[in-house]
């Protein structure tokens, strides 16, 4: 009896001293990220809202303001001059619903989540790797017609239109 209650303290005790069970009881309750309205979309509204836009457009980025990925992605878009249509998730009622819809989609939940012609490339590193490897310009050239460059859905080159 003396050693199990011996090992029983011992294990609570290296919770208590790197702060194990404070962070699990704390982290059940901190809401990061997005702030969703109560009146917000269902999720099936959120993956169709996420189909369109990506349909709609050649070049569509799933970001978030603070994210040096999301940033970088959108600057590889910037220096070759390609419209592209931003979605800031942060910035969004229901950017919390699209990002796991995004992550149903795509099987990541990171973001950016880089959509050229429909189809996800990957992140800001797969989009920076793309484009040095001179595989960027190509996939952008092969746009449907309602998503070529000149289409009016896009934003403009070098800039971008966030979405709320």
């Amino acid at each position: 009896i003396v050693h199990i209650f011996g090992a029983f303290v011992i294990f609570f005790s290296m919770f208590a001293r790197v702060g194990g069970l404070p962070r699990v009881a704390w982290t059940g309750f901190r809401r990061m990220g997005n702030f969703t309205s109560t009146t917000g979309a269902s999720s099936t509204a959120c993956l169709q809202y996420v189909q369109e836009v990506v349909s709609r457009n050649c070049v569509v980025i799933f970001s978030k303001t603070t994210c040096p990925y999301c940033k970088m992605a959108k600057n590889v878009f910037n220096e070759i001059g390609a419209t592209y249509k931003v979605i800031e998730l942060d910035e969004h009622n229901d950017g919390r619903r699209m990002q796991e819809a995004l992550a149903q989609m795509t099987g990541a939940r990171t973001v950016p989540r880089v959509f050229i012609n429909g189809n996800c490339i990957g992140g800001g590193s797969d989009t920076k790797q793309l484009h040095q490897q001179g595989k960027l310009l190509p996939l952008i050239e092969q746009c449907s017609p309602c998503c070529s460059p000149t289409s009016s859905n896009g934003s403009g080159s070098g800039q971008f239109e966030a979405s709320k």
